[in-house]
């Protein structure tokens, strides 16, 4: 087998025997062996932080607030991650779980951190934005997050933007956008396309979950907005909301079922 592989390389070149062989070349020159489809699964767990790396460069962050109408509440956050540089949507709920998270992609996935992106401005998107800013990490939100961040004695994010965002992470990029008001007046969503990985924060609700904390929220208008999300990633794969399961598409239809008006 060996002699009849030099022969052909000879003859043909590396990449038609690797492609006979069922090697796939992959970008750069290197060569990867076919693999299965990526199966999620759990890579950090603590007391108070738990991480799953739901596709091969994106990772979803939970921790916990303790509220009186809901209990104990998970609450979840995006790591996107390329070529040692990553990119997080939302804080864990305080600094100490904040830290942690930070250790662990500093210390675990060897990557650095570009930003990080609270997606409105409730405490389970920028209770821990503090821990960011002491570690020299820019923040970036919504120009509404900022003013009612700001209105609400939260931590105050540094650099705003008005209806949509594209950073770079590593050679890809990920967007973070306004596509109207839904859980609060400011929410946004991330979008990692180059793994069609979507972060919709507290605008989309795990399937079969109840309306939650409606005390922000713009209830008429929430279908819609949700509606306007499906149509602009229609290639989405991964749908992370707020709080609970991950899912795919069925997030959205779910969400958009739930605040459909009569």
């Amino acid at each position: 087998m060996h002699l009849h592989r030099r022969m052909w390389e000879q003859v043909t070149g590396q990449g038609i025997v690797r492609a006979l062989m069922g090697i796939a070349i992959a970008p750069g020159g290197c060569t990867a062996t076919h693999e299965a489809p990526f199966r999620p699964q759990e890579v950090c767990r603590s007391e108070a932080l738990i991480i799953e790396q739901v596709s091969p460069n994106a990772f979803v962050h939970t921790s916990y607030k303790q509220t009186d109408e809901f209990g104990h509440v998970p609450c979840n956050g995006l790591v996107v991650r390329y070529n040692g540089e990553t990119i997080v949507f939302d804080t864990p709920t305080n600094d100490s779980s904040a830290i942690e998270l930070i250790r662990w992609i500093e210390d675990s996935l060897h990557c650095r951190i570009d930003a990080v992106i609270p997606t409105h401005f409730h405490d389970d998107c920028l209770g821990g934005l503090k821990a960011f800013h002491a570690r020299g990490i820019p923040s970036y939100a919504n120009n509404r997050t900022i003013e009612l961040a700001t209105a609400n004695g939260m931590p105050v994010p540094q650099h705003g933007f008005t209806d949509s965002l594209s950073l770079p992470v590593g050679e890809t990029r990920v967007t973070a956008t306004f596509h109207g008001e839904g859980h609060t007046k400011d929410n946004v969503v991330g979008y990692f396309p180059s793994e069609h990985v979507l972060f919709g924060g507290c605008l989309i609700k795990e399937v079969d979950a109840s309306k939650g904390y409606l005390g922000d929220a713009n209830v008429d208008a929430w279908s819609g907005t949700v509606e306007a999300v499906k149509r602009a990633y229609p290639d989405v794969q991964v749908v992370v909301p707020g709080h609970g399961k991950y899912g795919d598409q069925r997030l959205l239809d779910y969400t958009i079922g739930l605040f459909r008006r009569p």
